[in-house]
């Protein structure tokens, strides 16, 4: 009967690992078939795996998961020498880190996928039901050993909010995860298109007129420093919000912008009253859409 139990955990494992070869040349294939990745050599299999996996801001988890070997790969690839990272321009420092989190975020998922969380504090499916994925766990990137709130914080350094756009979180309430990495020679144009995407989203702006409010993403609270410092007091800020606080003058800064007609004239009165959101942490998984 060993024998036999034996037999049958050896033809398991062989299933185990043909099922896994055939995966991967699955996906082998199928990315074959993409169009050429134009992003810098570092980020271009997860130039690939967004392509592949992500559409209109969520994942296709399970099927990642199946097919993980080239983003652990990636992830691995993205400890490169301090040394070398010291060299590097702002913009290839700053994809670095957007790419890092995003990754680290995918990778974070798929380790407990598909999540079943007991806390009531958080959707079910929610990341936060995974233990320490912010705070706690470690990730190598550059040299360092950090955790996600890390990489989150390190940004600052940059002087440029609307890095926090850009990152994923692995929830429907952050700014849309890309089809594609972040990289140096246009990231720019990214994080323009980026911002603009995020500012015309209900789910992180809405202006409405009948509660005369403007709800807006709990994210720019959470750097309610560095959005005053980088917009309260520039050229793009209302003359008739002269009288609002420092954050109130960046989010219509922000916002003015990209709204409607009918939004700057309800703006406009300056009667409206800025209220923060509530923070939507379930899963961005695109299975459940």
């Amino acid at each position: 009967m060993k024998r036999h139990a034996a037999q049958r955990s050896a033809a398991a494992l062989l299933v185990t690992a043909l099922a896994l070869v055939v995966s991967d040349l699955e996906s082998t294939r199928i990315l074959a078939q993409q169009p050429p990745s134009t992003a810098e050599p570092l980020h271009r299999p997860l130039d690939q795996i967004l392509d592949l996996y992500v559409r209109d801001g969520y994942v296709y988890y399970r099927a990642l998961r199946l097919e993980r070997t080239r983003l652990d790969r990636y992830v691995a690839s993205l400890n490169v020498p301090a040394a070398s990272y010291d060299k590097w321009s702002r913009e290839q420092k700053i994809a670095l880190w957007l790419n890092a989190y995003n990754a680290f975020v995918l990778q974070t998922v798929i380790n407990r996928f598909p999540i079943v969380g007991r806390s009531k504090a958080y959707p079910a499916n929610s990341i936060r039901q995974i233990p320490g994925a912010f705070d706690e766990k470690r990730h190598r990137a550059a040299g360092k050993l950090v955790s996600l709130d890390d990489i989150e914080k390190g940004l600052a350094e940059f002087r440029d909010p609307r890095l926090y756009f850009a990152l994923g979180r692995g929830a429907e309430g952050s700014g849309r995860l890309r089809s594609e990495a972040y990289t140096a020679d246009r990231l720019e144009e990214q994080l323009a298109t980026q911002t603009q995407d995020f500012l015309t989203r209900q789910n992180h702006v809405k202006i409405d007129r009948l509660s005369n409010q403007v709800s807006v993403t709990p994210i720019i609270s959470w750097h309610e420093t560095e959005f005053a410092a980088a917009y309260a007091g520039g050229g793009a800020v209302p003359a008739y919000a002269s009288s609002r606080s420092p954050i109130e003058k960046a989010v219509l800064a922000l916002v003015v912008p990209v709204a409607l007609p009918t939004e700057r004239e309800f703006l406009e009165q300056n009667q409206f009253k800025l209220t923060w959101q509530e923070f939507n942490w379930s899963l961005n998984d695109l299975g459940l859409r």
